[in-house]
C-alpha cells in the first residue's frame, strides 16, 4: 500500500510564547507516540480539504488559516474531467524505509475552538510549549511516531519560531 498523508502544525502564542498542538494516536501499531494532526487523504480530496476535515476529526478545532494557501492555482475550467490543485506547503516527506511507504504534506495553520478529551483514534490532544516540545524531543525521539520524529525536527529546526525560542537545540542533539 502507497498513502498521502496531509499534516497540520497548529500554531498558536501564549502569553506572548509560540505553541504547537499534539497528541498521541491510538492504534495497536502506533500506540501512544506522540503525533500532529493529520492522516490520509481519500481519493480525489484535496490537500487542504483533508487538512481540515483531519484536524477536525482529531482535535475538534476549525482550521482557518493555513500557510501556504496563497500559492494555490488549480486547472478547474480547463478540462472538467481532469482537475489538479497546486500550492506551496511548509515540508514534504517520504519514507524511504520501514512498513509503511508514504508521502506526505506539512502545513503550518492556525485553527479556534476547544481541543476534543479524544477524537479520532487520538488522545490527549495538547497545546505544547516550542522550548517544551524542543525538551521532549530531545530527552527521547523514539516518544515520537517514526514520521513525526522527522516532521518534529524540521519544524523545530525550520520554522523560525522555534528558533526565536529555542535557541541553538532545535533537536540537533539528538540523530535519528
Amino acid at each position: 500500500m502507497f498513502y498521502v498523508n496531509s499534516r497540520a502544525i497548529i500554531e498558536r502564542f501564549n502569553d506572548g510564547e509560540p505553541e504547537i498542538v499534539i497528541q498521541r494516536r491510538i492504534k495497536t501499531d502506533f500506540s501512544f507516540k506522540f503525533e500532529l494532526p493529520g492522516g490520509r487523504i481519500e481519493p480525489f480530496e484535496s490537500l487542504i480539504q483533508a487538512l481540515i476535515r483531519e484536524v477536525k476529526e482529531e482535535t475538534g478545532l476549525d482550521v482557518y488559516e493555513i500557510e501556504g494557501i496563497e500559492t494555490r492555482i488549480d486547472t478547474m475550467g480547463i478540462n472538467p474531467e481532469f482537475e489538479v490543485e497546486y500550492l506551496k506547503p511548509f515540508a514534504a516527506y517520504q519514507t524511504v524505509k520501514g512498513p509503511v511507504d508514504s508521502v506526505g504534506y506539512y502545513f503550518r495553520c492556525k485553527a479556534k475552538g476547544e481541543l476534543l478529551e479524544a477524537g479520532d483514534e487520538t488522545a490527549d490532544i495538547q497545546w505544547i510549549n516550542i522550548k517544551e516540545l524542543n525538551k521532549l524531543y530531545i530527552a527521547n525521539p523514539l516518544d515520537f511516531s517514526d514520521v513525526e520524529r522527522a516532521g518534529i525536527k524540521y519544524y523545530l529546526k525550520y520554522s523560525g519560531v522555534a528558533e526565536m525560542n529555542c535557541g541553538s537545540h532545535l533537536g540537533d542533539e539528538q540523530q535519528d
